[in-house]
């Protein structure tokens, strides 16, 4: 990621600073549409007093393991990602 003797450029800053928005953004959907899922039926529904508890319970346990696990997951992949060479052109080799 450092291009030039470890100081990064702009354009180098705006992409990280964009795949942690995305991983951001991304891991607050992911965990509001389980939280929905999992939690959801208890909140619109006249559930048992037990099987309501369980369901938003585990709702607030899973969500935000679902969060941190896609931000995590994003920002790896995008620290392995290999860049181009020279943008624009293909290896010889492929």
């Amino acid at each position: 990621m450092y291009a030039h003797g470890g100081r990064r450029t702009g354009a180098e800053r705006d992409a990280v600073t964009v795949e942690i928005c995305y991983a951001l953004v991304s891991a607050a959907f992911a965990a509001a549409v389980l939280f929905g899922a999992v939690a959801g039926p208890a909140l619109l529904f006249d559930l048992p007093g037990p099987l309501s508890t369980v369901l938003l319970r585990l709702g607030t346990v899973v969500a935000p393991v679902v969060f941190m696990a896609r931000v995590v997951g994003v920002l790896v992949r995008f620290r392995q990602a290999a860049q181009p060479s020279q943008p624009g052109r293909t290896n010889p080799d492929s």
